[in-house]
């Protein structure tokens, strides 16, 4: 701001996971040596607090395994952007999201670019520049992107690191797991075809799916936070943390409902809805679902809700719990991801 230098940044969603991290390194990295703009710095910033970069542990992974020290990396506690954007030195271009959250607002006339593969929720007039494309993964449109740009600006880390992220997204390019397109495939396949050296895709994925599911160095409240998302009803808040282990292992973790009952009293969490998620050999999923309240008309009401949706339908069957104030289901329908449970919640609420 001093010096009055113009900061282009490059920023994925809040959740920071593998994606949106890469996505931005990569984008923020290929238009600093491709843009024409003289004088502006191009900086990648990763949406969360330093301190939660420890959580995504298949992003640390892979960081770590191309050799990026963290402490190359700028976190969203660590520039101003509210300030850069006053002093009306800021460009925002945004990957792996298209709005931003209520407490960004101000910063939404500082977009000029946009790269996403969700559904387009608003409209954006130009100037400012729109790739919103149904594919499964955010870094298969920055390869694209990329690949279009002038030759020689893709390196092998930077490919590595594109190309791990495209297996993550699409689970190994699996049709089984419905998330897969044509041009996922195909941006793999041309990363592979620039740099044969890269290692093969089912080694890349099961070690990137294996930092994932390694929790074994978080405790309860890290494992709640790793992967979380709040709804807000009448007055309540309500917690859904998908979970990297088995469930009859999450449930038997010592010291569990203390752990529960402090992280919900501390966010002011009514309860909490646990989706656990873990694959077998073949990538299929297996779900299961915990839900605690010390509030038993709303852990009935959200027990029942679970239990009685038809778009889509969970298919649960009930588990047996160790605790009175916490209804455990293993979920028939592997394909219903939190995406499709969050809206049934919502209405819940």
């Amino acid at each position: 701001i001093q010096h009055h230098r113009e900061i282009h940044v490059v920023m994925g969603n809040e959740a920071c996971d593998l994606d949106s991290t890469v996505s931005a390194l990569a984008l923020a990295y290929f238009l600093s040596q491709s843009s024409p703009a003289p004088g502006a710095a191009f900086v990648p910033v990763l949406n969360i607090p330093r301190a939660d970069f420890a959580l995504r542990t298949e992003t640390t992974f892979l960081l770590r395994d191309q050799g990026i020290p963290a402490d190359s990396l700028i976190f969203r506690d660590e520039i101003d952007l509210g300030g850069l954007h006053h002093a009306g030195l800021l460009s925002l271009t945004l990957v792996d999201h298209h709005v931003l959250p209520g407490a960004d607002a101000a910063l939404e006339e500082a977009v000029v670019e946009v790269l996403d593969h969700r559904p387009l929720e608003r409209d954006r007039g130009p100037p400012c520049r729109v790739t919103v494309e149904p594919v499964g993964s955010c870094a298969t449109l920055v390869t694209e992107r990329i690949a279009q740009g002038p030759p020689g600006l893709l390196d092998r880390t930077t490919a590595a690191l594109l190309h791990g992220t495209i297996l993550v997204d699409s689970i190994n390019l699996s049709p089984a797991a419905g998330k897969v397109t044509p041009r996922d495939v195909a941006c793999v396949a041309l990363l592979e075809e620039r740099f044969p050296e890269l290692p093969p895709r089912d080694s890349v994925f099961g070690a990137l799916q294996a930092a994932k599911f390694d929790v074994s160095g978080l405790t309860t409240e890290q494992m709640l936070r790793k992967d979380l998302k709040v709804l807000s009803g009448d007055e309540l808040l309500l917690a859904i943390s998908g979970i990297y282990v088995d469930l009859e292992t999450f449930l038997l973790r010592p010291g569990l409902l203390q752990d529960l009952d402090a992280f919900c009293q501390a966010r002011g969490y009514a309860g909490l809805v646990a989706m656990t998620v873990s694959f077998n050999e073949r990538h299929e999923p297996t779900r299961k679902l915990a839900v605690y309240s010390r509030c038993e008309t709303l852990r009935g009401t959200l027990c029942r809700a679970l239990e009685e949706a038809t778009t889509p339908s969970l298919h649960l069957q009930p588990l047996p719990s160790p605790w009175p104030c916490v209804g455990a289901f293993a979920q028939g329908n592997a394909l219903a991801s939190r995406k499709k449970v969050l809206p049934i919640l919502r209405a819940a609420l």
